[in-house]
């Protein structure tokens, strides 16, 4: 068994691993931490951010386009309007039936939300986005060793 000498190594080192394999095209969707596997997280992640779209049918959409006209290869974006800006993911095109939500000719012109706004979804349920994900940091890396 390999020995890494810091967290950083590890992470350096697989995450290495993972775009190697990508390169030549290999899928990471059965990578595992032992509970999950990638292909388990991002199936999670559509469910609940199409529970998410489908409580907030007002604010919620879908395009084949992103704002400029382009798109990644066979993908398209839903997004969902928060108080304090979008917040969207990408899916495979073969996704696109299963979220019955408004149809957009092309997306609303990118916000420049990244994955560290993801809070602003707490926004939708009038939850101090900033106060509540300062919160939650501080108890998950506090806690860190235990969701190993």
């Amino acid at each position: 068994m390999k020995e890494f000498k810091t967290q950083e190594q590890f992470t350096k080192e697989i995450n290495s691993l993972i775009l190697d394999g990508k390169k030549q095209g290999a899928s990471t969707k059965d990578i595992s931490d032992k509970w999950h596997t990638f292909g388990d997280l991002y199936y999670h992640r559509m469910i609940l951010f199409y529970m998410i779209m489908k409580v907030f049918p007002d604010k919620s959409w879908k395009a084949k386009q992103h704002h400029d006209g382009s798109m990644f290869d066979d993908s398209f974006i839903v997004g969902i309007e928060t108080p304090v800006g979008q917040y969207t993911y990408h899916y495979g095109i073969q996704y696109w039936e299963f979220f019955d939500v408004k149809e957009l000719e092309k997306a609303p012109q990118y916000d420049g939300h990244k994955p560290e706004d993801i809070c602003r979804l707490l926004t939708l349920l009038n939850i101090d986005k900033q106060e509540t994900c300062e919160e939650w940091k501080t108890i998950i890396l506090k806690n860190e060793d235990s969701m190993k």
